[in-house]
């Protein structure tokens, strides 16, 4: 099973007699589910389920869905009063036309008004047929919304392993790096101190070494590598499972933060703090492509 995003967009419209309708259905980020209707007065049933229907298919995310109704294009039946026509006839009859004015003419007859008339009320639907088609087409809407949302879910789940590959070769690199051994930070604090002992005399340097071998200790950061490497996997193995993950790589998100924060504070190396401070651009991006999970 693949994530699915929360972002999507679908579309069913159809014909009911001379009535057009379209219903959509937009949704967003959203902390849990959030189905939002906007139905013209007297559908508020079609609003009430199409909230029942979207809350199946979905998990997460604010959905707006709206519809919208109009008349149909050439949904209108033309009539010609024939009555109306008749009377001008007879009318036309006893009148003479002056020498150098044609006879009127069948189209300027119809183009008087009253002659020719719309008979809209006659291809009106009945309420009834037009809620069932609308309800009809409810389901395949929210499958078209979900279809979208898997697909945007896959372009982001690119996005998301990419970052964690990221993760991973910056884990390596400071992983690899000389400066982060115990006995590298060790070393340096040890010269700072016998620096520091020579410059102000009565010093304890003993005590200054003891310190000093705390703060080593304190400085390395083989926990965080280790942790920010679980988390990669476990993340690749949410990515993998899919479906409704997204609560659960945010929180991912979050952790790696933490790891990424410790790491750089931590740091006593030039190039470590630079690993530390591109973890934590990464994580940034990451996190903020994990929202737009479901």
């Amino acid at each position: 099973m693949a994530i699915a995003s929360m972002t999507g967009f679908a579309r069913e419209a159809g014909t009911t007699g001379a009535a057009a309708w379209a219903l959509e259905a937009k949704s967003v980020n959203g902390r849990g589910l959030d189905v939002r209707p906007r139905t013209p007065p007297g559908f508020d049933a079609i609003g009430e389920e199409a909230r029942r229907v979207l809350s199946q298919a979905l998990t997460r995310g604010q959905v707006q869905l709206s519809l919208t109704l109009q008349r149909a294009a050439g949904a209108a039946k033309v009539r010609v009063n024939r009555e109306v026509l008749q009377g001008l006839l007879d009318a036309l009859a006893d009148v003479r036309v002056p020498d150098g004015i044609a006879p009127a003419s069948l189209d300027g007859l119809l183009a008087v008004r009253g002659v020719i008339e719309l008979d809209e009320d006659e291809a009106a639907p009945s309420p009834e047929a037009l809620e069932t088609d609308l309800r009809a087409a409810l389901p395949r809407l929210a499958e078209a919304l979900a279809a979208a949302r898997r697909e945007e879910g896959a372009a982001l789940e690119a996005v998301i392993e990419g970052h964690l590959a990221t993760i991973a070769d910056l884990v390596a690199q400071a992983e690899a790096h000389p400066g982060r051994s115990t006995e590298a930070i060790r070393a340096r604090l040890s010269s700072q101190v016998a620096a520091l002992v020579e410059a102000h005399v009565g010093l304890d340097a003993a005590r200054l070494h003891q310190e000093a071998a705390l703060i080593a200790t304190r400085a390395d950061i083989r926990e965080e590598l280790d942790r920010l490497a679980a988390h990669v996997a476990q993340a690749r193995s949410l990515l993998a499972e899919g479906g409704a993950v997204g609560r659960r790589l945010d929180f991912l998100a979050q952790e790696f933060g933490r790891e990424a924060n410790t790491l750089c504070a931590k740091a006593n190396d030039v190039e470590l703090s630079r690993i530390g401070l591109a973890l934590k651009h990464v994580v940034d991006q990451l996190r903020e492509q994990v929202q737009n999970v479901e």
